[in-house]
């Protein structure tokens, strides 16, 4: 997929990805990481669509990033789940591509409109999402515990034309750390 730097490729995970994404899930989100139960459960889900980066730079692919979404089957709605990077690997362009193939997969099941929750300490992620056409409808207070951090709920309409982004002023511009939506 363009936008990826070179010895980098996306591609959908499958549940043998599990353990790669429970690392990074771990290392990315220390306070509020998701079970491997849980994780798994997204894997498996008829109405998920996971996918990762992964690199071969050491001779062994490795996840360095992934991202998932959630729509049921017929329904015009979709939510982003969680989006994460390692950190040796954000600012190269990975989030960005995770969200857009995100948003793809939501078009091409026929929604129209996705939504997200993302921390209000994350302003990194927020710009990405806002350059994306997402605007913030709420807030849900102390939402990531136990941090007590407020989520920024978010919303965008998709472009049934099939750009590549969501509707919004000018391309989508810097790439989310790491979000929990």
């Amino acid at each position: 997929m363009s936008g990826l730097p070179d010895g980098l490729r996306l591609r959908r995970a499958v549940p043998q990805d599990l353990d790669d994404i429970m690392w990074l899930e771990h290392v990315s989100f220390p306070t509020d990481a998701w079970s491997a139960s849980q994780m798994s459960g997204e894997l498996w889900s008829p109405h998920g669509y996971y996918v990762v980066v992964e690199t071969t730079d050491d001779g062994a692919p490795t996840v360095v990033g992934y991202a998932g979404l959630s729509s049921l089957a017929g329904n015009p709605v979709a939510d982003v789940q969680t989006i994460a990077v390692a950190a040796d690997r954000r600012g190269s362009g990975i989030g960005k591509v995770l969200f857009t193939e995100l948003l793809d997969e939501a078009r091409r099941r026929g929604v129209h409109e996705v939504f997200l929750e993302v921390r209000a300490d994350n302003p990194v992620a927020q710009a990405m999402y806002a350059a994306a056409g997402f605007e913030q409808i709420a807030v849900r207070p102390r939402y990531y515990q136990p941090d007590g951090v407020d989520a920024w709920v978010m919303r965008a309409e998709l472009d049934p034309a099939g750009d590549s982004r969501a509707p919004g002023p000018g391309p989508i511009g810097q790439e989310a750390l790491d979000d929990r939506s």
